[in-house]
């Protein structure tokens, strides 16, 4: 007989914990794995006494479920997402609606639904956020996709959310096609971009300023009331604090080698395919890649050795201006982030609302924080907002932080303490505040050995010109295209 409201498929951390999440909120929820086996042990542990339906085969689980039937896919991105369709697919009806609640690339998530609607399903590729605490007790999800099927799932999606002050849900949908995994995607980069500021104001704090943890733990503690606070900055107070079983700060034995899983580098992909500028993400990217390298830098460091020379100066307003720098690059970053979802959705049509994917940040996910807040009151103020550095709050913040910024930059230089994300903004910043680049000396070489163009200052854009510069080289140009 058919009685769950929803089903979930995949019974990992973040499953069990959605599926707990679901059955708080008084919905009725089947689920199953294909290792029944983990169906048993979640029905007899986590979701004893509940009204949870667990399932030992796909046919029973899809006669469980009331129509349209609504099933979340919660299975490692790539091929087992299809392979799980494909197993779904004799049992379902038209109408019936699919939400990959995974990591998917969105042009996965583009593909599926096309092929998808040819048969009649609808399909929700859904960005969930917040980790296994934010699954359990509410995530920021991010549903986009098959709009047909919003009103559906919207009851569902929006009672388990993580909720703000007036009891706002962040969870709205965010267009259609791949539109909500890219958003999440994008989450994810400007994830990459924060956890790197944050690691670059650190460093400069311990090994220039000569900061012990607990000391460098009350700076965030501090700064996690104002303008900076969120959820990265107060976890890094937490873990600085932490004491291994000697005592210790474990912070000290960890292996200063980064992992990712992908999501940054699709930002940094999608960011090439746009046009746009994402430099402090595609940093944070390459510091980890960097980071991985850890024998060849213990080599390098013997190879070039660095004279450690000690800090002179005043170190409380050294402290402010390491702040400052944390608080206008994190700017920047979102502003990158947010020009790549504009370029996006004029791409592929998907009308982002970027107030509400701001509010839909706000809690629950791992990026949370005031700051999210200021995004959502500059597009409330002006929808088509072109750029968050227009707004009249982020100008005014950037422009009280230049000073700081510019000189906690000289102290890590000077200091041969890398910055790369700290520096990376500043330098986008600066050139996007020039109204002149050197880009007319490139065109020119461009032009000179390739004959690929430029155009003319007194002339019209898009007219181009070539110039026979060496009188060798003829007057016949090269295809003139955008990469």
């Amino acid at each position: 007989m058919a009685t769950a409201d929803i089903g979930v498929i995949g019974l990992a951390v973040m499953g069990q914990n959605l599926i707990l999440n679901i059955n708080d909120h008084g919905f009725t929820v089947a689920c199953f794995n294909r290792t029944t086996s983990k169906v048993d042990e979640f029905l007899e542990t986590s979701a004893k006494g509940t009204h949870i339906i667990g399932c030992h085969d796909i046919q029973g689980f899809i006669k469980t479920l009331k129509r349209p039937r609504k099933i979340i896919l919660l299975v490692k991105a790539g091929s087992p997402v299809d392979d799980l369709i494909e197993e779904l697919l004799p049992f379902l009806e038209k109408g019936d609606i699919l939400i990959d609640g995974g990591n998917s690339h969105f042009p996965d998530t583009e593909r599926r639904l096309n092929e998808l609607a040819s048969k009649g399903i609808l399909f929700v590729g859904c960005g969930v956020s917040g980790g296994e605490e934010g699954a359990r007790f509410g995530p920021s999800l991010m549903p986009g996709g098959s709009e047909a099927s919003w009103p559906h799932i919207k009851p569902i999606l929006q009672a388990i959310a993580a909720k703000v002050d007036n009891n706002e849900p962040c969870c709205d949908w965010i267009g259609s096609g791949g539109a909500g995994h890219f958003v999440k995607m994008v989450h994810n980069g400007i994830e990459y971009g924060d956890i790197q500021l944050i690691c670059e104001a650190y460093d400069i704090l311990y090994r220039v300023l000569g900061l012990k943890d607990e000391e460098i733990a009350e700076i965030f503690l501090e700064w996690n009331k104002g303008e900076l606070e969120s959820f990265l900055i107060e976890i890094t107070a937490e873990i600085l604090r932490y004491k291994d079983k000697d005592k210790t700060p474990l912070i000290h034995k960890i292996l200063d080698v980064a992992g990712q899983k992908g999501t940054g580098k699709w930002t940094v992909e999608a960011a090439l395919d746009e046009g746009v500028p994402l430099s402090l993400i595609s940093e944070a990217v390459f510091a980890r890649s960097l980071s991985a390298l850890k024998a060849e830098r213990v080599q390098m460091s013997k190879f070039f050795p660095k004279a450690k020379k000690p800090f002179v100066g005043d170190k409380k307003a050294m402290i402010e201006n390491i702040r400052k720098a944390l608080y206008a690059s994190k700017i920047i970053s979102y502003t990158q982030g947010y020009m790549l979802m504009r370029e996006a959705s004029s791409h592929y049509k998907w009308n982002l609302n970027y107030g509400s994917i701001a509010l839909v940040w706000r809690a629950g996910c791992i990026i949370r924080s005031r700051f999210l807040g200021k995004i959502k009151e500059a597009f409330d103020k002006k929808s088509d907002l072109q750029n968050l550095l227009l707004d009249d709050f982020f100008h005014k913040a950037l422009s009280e932080c230049q000073d700081g910024w510019r000189k906690a930059l000289c102290l890590s230089t000077e200091h041969a303490i890398p910055a790369p994300c700290f520096t990376s903004a500043l330098s986008w910043f600066d050139g996007m505040t020039s109204a002149s680049l050197p880009a007319n000396l490139l065109q020119a070489m461009r032009d000179y050995f390739g004959a690929h163009t430029y155009e003319r200052i007194d002339s019209a854009r898009g007219t181009f010109f070539h110039t026979n510069w060496t009188g060798r080289g003829g007057t016949t140009s090269a295809s003139t295209y955008n990469a």
